[in-house]
């Protein structure tokens, strides 16, 4: 449920009214806009009479929300939520691009690229030091090693680094890390969310190989019910029928989900596709949607990567990727 009140209220008048809504044994997420409040009413709202709210001198009208996502529902939030990432802004008009390889390999390859990367336009720096893989015989990431070279390549170039985790118990392990990663086999994952809900860190959460953006919502959910808010939606592909790409990259996704959420939307064309031909044109694509932020795989070497090799843009090849987003991001602008 969600109260909206009148333009020009007093303090002590709204104070009043939370106080009063909070002893009806329900949670009050408040959200401030130029022209209105809006009081979001967590929990069981049934017992709380509607008429008798919508009455209210300072209130202007009162909604129960059917979807099951309460604090990610652009009804409870009416104005883009903006995620900052170590100064990194995305969301709200805010756009971003983070590049890096797959896997860390070496210092040698996660400081090239991220050199590399940001010379062209890159804001953040990924790379997966604990891989999630199909199979248990392909390389599984240099684990906590494989974050130490990560916290090399930021210090070599103050780029915030993005990692995937895997188990709650690694979290004392991301002490360091800017934006912690929640993979597409972990978007289900409800002990992992709800551990992530209790920090206060910034959350990228993809989506599932084959979720709906109800059970997407209902995941990012979980992480908010414990209380952390900062959370980036990232648009991977799912899976369909279709054989001639890894998977299919649903860019209806972006509009859709701005439409039901104040959460930043990014696309990952990289997963999508599965080839390196597709991230050019696939970028282009997401940012004509409205994406907020693109995430791409660059490796110094594709052919000699140890995971995801197809994908991988070299350094040169993003460099165009990024010139080619700036163009359409000015004809979308001008």
């Amino acid at each position: 449920m969600i109260a909206v009140v009148k333009q020009n209220v007093e303090e002590e008048q709204l104070q009043n009214l939370i106080d009063w809504l909070q002893t009806q044994n329900v949670a009050v997420h408040i959200s401030r806009g130029e022209n209105h409040t809006v009081l979001g009413l967590v929990g069981d709202t049934s017992h709380i009479d509607m008429e008798l709210l919508e009455n209210l001198d300072i209130v202007e009208r009162v909604t129960r929300i059917s979807e099951p996502f309460k604090n990610a529902n652009r009804k409870f939030h009416p104005r883009d939520t903006v995620v900052d990432v170590s100064g990194v802004k995305i969301g709200g008009g805010n756009f971003a691009i983070i590049a890096g390889p797959c896997s860390v390999e070496s210092r040698e390859q996660i400081v090239e690229v991220a050199r590399r990367v940001k010379a062209s336009g890159a804001s953040l720096l990924r790379g997966g030091a604990f891989k999630p893989r199909t199979s248990p015989y392909d390389f599984q990431g240099l684990k906590a090693e494989g974050l130490e070279l990560l916290k090399i390549a930021k210090e070599e170039t103050g780029m915030p680094i993005v990692t995937e985790i895997m188990s709650a118990s690694h979290l004392p392990l991301f002490e360091d890390v800017d934006l912690i990663q929640v993979g597409a086999r972990n978007m289900q994952n409800f002990e992992l969310l709800k551990e992530l809900g209790k920090i206060k860190k910034p959350i990228l959460l993809k989506r599932g190989l084959a979720s709906t953006m109800k059970e997407w919502l209902m995941s990012a959910e979980y992480i908010m019910a414990g209380g952390n808010e900062q959370i980036i939606l990232c648009e991977r592909g799912i899976r369909t029928f279709e054989t001639y790409t890894r998977n299919t990259l649903d860019l209806s996704a972006v509009p859709m989900l701005k439409e039901l959420s104040h959460l930043p939307v990014i696309v990952d064309p990289s997963h999508a596709g599965g080839l390196s031909r597709l991230v050019k044109p696939m970028s282009m694509a997401a940012v004509a949607a409205g994406t907020d932020g693109l995430m791409i795989e660059v490796h110094n070497d594709p052919s000699r990567a140890l995971c995801d090799g197809a994908q991988s843009l070299t350094p040169e090849q993003f460099d165009d990727v990024a010139k080619a987003v700036s163009r359409v991001q000015e004809a979308l602008n001008a």
